[in-house]
């Protein structure tokens, strides 16, 4: 006898007060399939309604892909420590972006330096913290945008603390936390959950899924159906996108900020996606997928996919596509000339804003360092 088969017992009536109003968990499921629009019969609907929006996604992408192009050299160089590439999951780097006002709060992790760009931040600031060189190379307060985050899926709690605190005091606020696959293995991205349909804050979860945690794929991490579908145990409503289809990453994701704006409740979004480069520059991809795989998903490069689109409308023609690369080479241009010049840096700065009042042994380590570098200065 199956467990099914066991006859059930008698349980008192659902719900005990204690426990709260059962809540319909239809309306929280996601999609069934991973929502597109290009290449559908809205397309030419979204053409002729949103051209500029999609001309305007299309021009980020260029100058997204020079960029993740010209960090990935900047390495080779040796100007940078390591680079996390987003190459092919441009689409999601730039909705997630676009998707916020200025007031709103980003929180990126280690490989979302393209959506802190696209926020405004300056390139050399963006990449400071993988230069080696600071924790953190601009101002989040200024930016709105949080610092980069190494450790897997520890933004995701502060996105909805603020967001929470925001809503609190009064001010119109929504936080959208980015994180890969591989952080919602992580407590912290479950906890966040958690917490964030509890309070109902004003978040959104934005789970990039290339599908490999460095070389562990998502297979071996989860046998949920999707990642989105670990929003309804929480509460939440879940949404599953193409993360290559840039009008449709850009629409679930206007939409979900707008819904968390409006007191409806947290969103966790999955957007598939898939990184065409390694890992980082220290990685070997070759050793956990096939060169076929890649190329499979190269056919879905999110880049010549809105080109076809845009082009098929009539929106993008030779002379403007030629117009947004000499945009992006100026840019990776101007890049090369900031990662030429060498920096000024304070040691000493190491231990700054890692506590509000620095610890016994941070105040030791401190002196330490202080005492090294004067002795080193007076040989």
């Amino acid at each position: 006898m199956t467990l099914l088969e066991q006859p059930g017992q008698q349980s008192a009536v659902w719900p005990p007060e204690a426990h709260g109003p059962r809540r319909d968990p239809a309306p929280l499921l996601p999609d069934p399939e991973p929502f597109r629009l290009l290449g559908t019969a809205a397309e030419a609907q979204l053409a002729a309604k949103d051209g500029e929006t999609l001309l305007d996604l299309y021009r980020r992408l260029v100058l997204g892909r020079r960029y993740n192009q010209q960090a990935t050299a900047l390495t080779k160089q040796g100007r940078l420590a390591v680079y996390p590439s987003s190459t092919g999951q441009e689409a999601c780097e730039i909705a997630a972006a676009l998707a916020l006002r200025p007031t709103d709060w980003l929180f990126p992790s280690y490989r979302d330096t393209l959506a802190v760009v696209s926020r405004g931040v300056d390139p050399v600031e963006a990449l400071t913290l993988l230069r080696g060189n600071a924790h953190s190379g601009y101002d989040p307060h200024a930016w709105r945008t949080a610092p980069l985050s190494t450790p897997l899926a520890t933004q995701a709690p502060h996105a909805v603390g603020l967001a929470h605190a925001a809503r609190l005091r009064g001010d119109d606020v929504v936080s959208l936390a980015m994180v890969g696959d591989g952080g919602t293995s992580e407590g912290d991205f479950h906890e966040a959950l958690n917490f964030a349909g509890v309070l109902n804050a004003p978040v959104v979860f934005l789970v990039q899924n290339n599908g490999y945690a460095i070389s562990v794929p998502l297979a071996k991490q989860s046998a949920a159906p999707t990642i989105a579908h670990k929003a309804v145990g929480y509460g939440i409503q879940g949404r599953l996108v193409d993360g290559n289809d840039a009008a449709a990453v850009h629409a679930v994701l206007t939409e979900a900020v707008a819904h968390a704006r409006a007191g409806h409740g947290p969103v966790l979004v999955e957007a598939i996606t898939y990184r065409l480069d390694a890992h980082t520059n220290a990685d070997d991809a070759g050793r956990y997928r096939t060169p076929e795989e890649v190329e499979h998903w190269r056919e879905r490069d999110p880049l010549p996919l809105l080109e076809r689109s845009l082009r098929a409308h009539g929106l993008l023609d030779d002379a403007t596509a030629a117009r947004f690369t000499e945009e992006a080479e100026e840019f990776a241009a101007r890049m090369r000339a900031m990662f030429h010049v060498e920096p000024e840096l304070d040691p000493l700065s190491l231990f700054a804003h890692v506590y509000a009042e620095p610890t016994p042994q941070l105040r030791e380590q401190a002196a330490q360092l202080r005492a090294e570098i004067e002795a080193e200065a007076g040989a």
